[in-house]
C-alpha cells in the first residue's frame, strides 16, 4: 500500500487533540512562535538575531543526541507498530460519519485499562483521513517511516471521539479508532477538511518511565534548536527572563 503524505506547516499547533505534539514540532513551533511575539511586546530586551553561531552548534548537537537517544528507546515499540502499517487505507467517509466512535484493538495491551477522563499516559499515533492520507504522526517520516520522533502525553485537550476510543484500552495495547467528524472537528477546515471523519491507529505506554523522561529531554532540545536556528533566539535566555 502506498501511503499519501499531507505536508503540514510547524508553525501551527494542529489537533491539539491528537498531537503532541506537536507533533511535537507543531506544538513547539506554536509555543515558540507565542514566546516570540510576547517578548516583542517587551521593553525592547528583544534576545532575537543575538544567538551565536556557537550556540546555534551546541544546541543542534544536543537535539541530535536526544533524538538518537529516544529513537533508540523507543525502537522496539516502532517494530510493533509498524507491523500494522496497512492498517492505515481508505475507508468509507459517510460510514464513519453515521456509525459513531468505532474501535479495534490489533493487540491487547498487558497493562492497566484507561478509564473515562484518564490522561495518565503516552501514546504513539498515526492519523488519517478517508482518502488514506495521513496528516500526523509520531513517525520520523509518514511516508515511509523508520523510527518514532515524538510521542504524545494524555491531555483532556484532545477531540472527544479520542478521549471516548481509547476507555478500556490497556497500556502497551495497539487500537484503530474511527472518528466521525461530530465528535472531532465538526465544520472546522483542519486535519481532513470540514465534517470529515478521523482514524487513528494509537498505542499506548505507561508514564513515570524513562521513555517520558527521554521525551521530555527532547520536547526541550527541539525547543532550543528550533528558536535558534529559525528565529535566531537563545531559549535558555528566554527561560531566565521569564523566571
Amino acid at each position: 500500500m502506498e501511503e499519501k503524505e499531507l505536508q503540514t506547516s510547524t508553525k501551527q499547533r494542529i489537533f491539539i487533540a491528537i498531537i503532541a505534539v506537536v507533533m511535537l514540532g507543531s506544538m513547539i513551533a506554536g509555543y515558540a512562535a507565542i514566546i516570540i511575539g510576547n517578548n516583542g511586546n517587551n521593553n525592547g530586551n528583544s534576545n532575537q538575531g543575538n544567538i551565536s553561531e556557537e550556540k546555534k552548534m551546541q544546541y543542534e548537537e544536543e537535539y541530535n543526541t536526544a533524538l538518537s537517544n529516544f529513537k533508540k528507546k523507543s525502537q522496539k515499540d516502532f517494530d510493533k507498530f509498524i507491523a500494522f502499517k496497512k492498517a492505515v487505507k481508505a475507508y468509507n467517509e459517510t460510514t464513519a460519519n453515521e456509525n459513531g466512535v468505532q474501535t479495534r484493538d490489533y493487540v491487547v495491551g498487558d497493562g492497566r485499562a484507561l478509564g473515562e477522563n484518564d490522561t495518565d499516559y503516552l501514546a504513539y499515533y498515526v492519523g488519517w483521513c478517508a482518502n488514506e492520507t495521513i496528516f500526523d504522526s509520531s513517525y520520523n517520516n509518514s511516508a515511509n517511516p523508520t523510527a518514532f520522533e515524538s510521542i504524545l502525553a494524555g491531555s483532556p485537550n484532545m477531540v472527544e471521539g479520542w478521549l471516548t476510543g481509547i476507555v478500556g484500552m490497556k497500556i502497551n495495547g495497539i487500537r484503530e479508532i474511527t472518528i466521525p467528524s461530530s465528535l472531532a472537528y465538526k465544520d472546522q477546515d483542519v486535519a481532513c477538511g470540514a465534517n470529515k471523519p478521523l482514524k487513528f491507529l494509537v498505542m499506548t505506554k505507561a508514564t513515570g518511565g524513562e521513555l517520558e523522561k527521554l521525551s521530555e529531554e527532547l520536547n526541550t532540545a527541539r525547543l532550543k534548536y528550533v528558536y535558534a536556528t529559525q528565529y535566531g533566539i537563545d531559549y535558555e535566555t528566554i527561560q531566565q527572563n521569564e523566571a
